[in-house]
């Protein structure tokens, strides 16, 4: 196409370059001139004529030449095996996201009682998640959009339950945004984004690759996922920004128990200003962020021939100083649940507290040195029969480009002897490729 276009302005210049003659004539004498004087009367601009026929030749090649480029164009259009795509949409915009990594997971031998752990050491190469993404932009307000999230993860059933390994497809988000419906604040309806866990990943936890947030984290509190059905209100200005939504409570994958719902919120002031998207190696931020959840008839709690529902409640500090080189953050979580007829029995009320952070270094700081703490104590009828679960977060990564980023790190499981999840004790070697367009 760039062809046609230089041809078509080569023969508009040959057209303006040809040499014009003027000639003058005496009315009188009836005699020509090529230069103007007295009582002389133009006659015209004249070409010669073998100018003429060179030109015109000159214009016959180009011709022929643009008319072969058409041809090839067209035959190139008419080869290819593309097929358009159509919308009612004035824009589509497609994402993905896939986490494939290997996993060497060694776990301790025998439980502290002197069992044999049954659990089974872990040796595979696994796609921990891959996402694909579509926006679809439907308003005249260019920041409102349909998005819908696709997300791929293996079949792997807990308590010991038989599974095949399958791949498995499920909608991780599928909503509406829209732009401004407040002051500085838009609205996502469908299954959105929960309040808290989108923020840390992107804020102050880079490496959801390797590690789920304290909040998510199995090993950790496991109050709450990232996605659920509802609505959330997400406000945004220089120094504060607040996400407050109400949900189902059970999470994007799980059935809605009961008629409860859950109310969920985030705060977070940036003591420094935000100037644009937060971005780890390029800014410096300091955040500081309370979150939490009032989930009603959350589980329904049975012992012995007696059941009711029981609430969530849980709320949560954290808080996060980034610099180009380097990052630290903080988070402290307090949990409980309202039933009375037994104490703790969801596993989920508690108390716990993660550190983490990273050291950067390179031309671009593509280089990074991470660590991370989680302690979490799970609450019991008797404190003497608490136990803490902790996990310990060490490695290294390397941002190869804004596609590809490379960790090598190890995962070890040390909760107290007698903890209900002893038998995860071990550590972990872990390889991962993240893959981001």
């Amino acid at each position: 196409m760039k062809k046609i276009v230089l041809s078509t302005m080569a023969v508009l210049a040959l057209g303006t370059s040809l040499s014009a003659l003027t000639l003058y004539t005496d009315p009188v004498t009836g005699q020509v001139f090529t230069a103007p004087g007295e009582g002389r009367v133009k006659l015209g601009n004249f070409v010669e004529e073998k100018t003429v026929a060179k030109q015109n030749d000159s214009i016959a090649k180009i011709a022929e030449e643009t008319k072969k480029q058409t041809t090839t164009i067209a035959k190139i259009e008419k080869d290819s095996k593309s097929v358009p795509v159509f919308a009612k949409a004035d824009k589509l915009k497609f994402s993905g996201l896939t986490y494939i990594g290997y996993n060497y997971t060694n776990y301790d031998a025998t439980l502290s009682d002197g069992t044999p752990n049954t659990r089974a050491d872990i040796s595979q190469f696994e796609i921990r998640r891959a996402y694909l993404q579509m926006k679809a932009y439907l308003l005249d307000d260019p920041k409102s959009y349909y998005r819908v999230t696709l997300d791929v993860h293996q079949d792997s059933k807990a308590n010991g339950d038989t599974t095949d390994g399958d791949m498995l497809l499920r909608i991780k988000y599928a909503y509406v945004y829209l732009n401004n419906i407040l002051p500085f604040t838009g609205v996502e309806v469908g299954i959105a984004h929960r309040p808290w866990h989108d923020y840390e990943e992107h804020t102050s936890w880079y490496y959801r690759d390797i590690s789920k947030v304290l909040v998510e984290q199995k090993n950790g509190a496991d109050l709450s996922n990232s996605a659920d059905f509802g609505f959330n209100f997400k406000t945004k200005t220089k120094y504060f920004d607040s996400e407050v939504g109400m949900f189902n409570g059970e999470g994007y994958h799980a059935t809605q128990l009961g008629t409860g719902v859950s109310f969920e919120w985030r705060t977070t002031a940036h003591l420094m200003g935000v100037n644009g998207k937060d971005k780890q190696t390029t800014k410096t931020y300091w955040d500081a962020s309370f979150y939490g959840q009032y989930n009603m008839e959350h589980k329904d709690v049975t012992v012995g021939a007696i059941t009711e529902k029981q609430d969530l409640i849980f709320g949560g500090l954290h808080t996060v100083y980034n610099q180009p080189s380097f990052l630290v953050a903080a988070q402290y979580i307090y949990s409980d649940n309202t039933s009375k007829i037994a104490n703790n029995v969801s596993g989920q009320a508690g108390s716990g507290y993660s550190f983490n952070g990273e050291y950067r270094f390179g031309a671009e700081k593509e280089f990074r040195v991470i660590g991370r703490y989680d302690r979490w104590t799970p609450e019991e009828n008797n404190s003497a029969d608490e136990k803490d679960q902790d996990t310990y977060i060490a490695g290294i990564a390397w941002q190869q480009n804004e596609n590809i980023q490379w960790v090598a790190n190890v995962d070890v499981t040390d909760n107290e002897n007698g903890s209900a999840r002893e038998d995860h004790n071990g550590i972990a070697y872990m390889l991962t490729t993240q893959v981001e367009f």
